[in-house]
């Protein structure tokens, strides 16, 4: 008989061995899941493929009018990047018409126009406005208007 009891307590040993090694091996498959879960949720949106906002950019288009609502063509248009102080130029056609595309839509950016040493009022395009095409009309006071 004591020969069984310690086969029982060898088996009962090996049991609660194999018992352990489960569970631990249980707790570390849940730990690591949870761990690489995190990791996923907190990576950011474009590793997965996702749009962010800032995927996307911005068109800003516009005309460069004089005070009867006429285009001017030829006049310049100016588009400051209030970060980088970095500016673009736009040569307007007849049409008097502008086209700045690709804009970021997280940083701000400050337009106007000039045409015959004569320059528009300054206008901004805010990152807090969330329009995906911004159109802002440009007027510059003529010599003709003056009269």
């Amino acid at each position: 008989m004591a020969a069984m009891g310690g086969i029982g307590n060898d088996e009962s040993h090996v049991n609660g061995e194999l018992m352990k090694k489960t569970i631990i091996a249980a707790l570390l498959l849940v730990l690591s899941a949870s761990v690489f879960s995190t990791w996923v949720l907190a990576a950011p949106a474009q590793l997965f493929g996702r749009d962010s906002k800032q995927d996307k950019t911005r068109l800003l288009t516009g005309k460069v009018l004089d005070g009867g609502d006429n285009p001017l063509p030829n006049a310049v248009v100016y588009l400051t990047n209030t970060h980088t102080r970095s500016v673009k130029t736009y040569i307007v056609g007849p049409d008097g018409a502008y086209r700045f595309p690709a804009l970021q839509p997280s940083i701000d950016y400050e337009v106007y126009a000039q045409y015959d040493n004569r320059k528009s009022g300054t206008k901004t395009v805010s990152q807090f406005d969330d329009r995906s095409q911004v159109y802002i009309s440009l007027k510059v006071a003529t010599k003709a208007d003056a009269k």
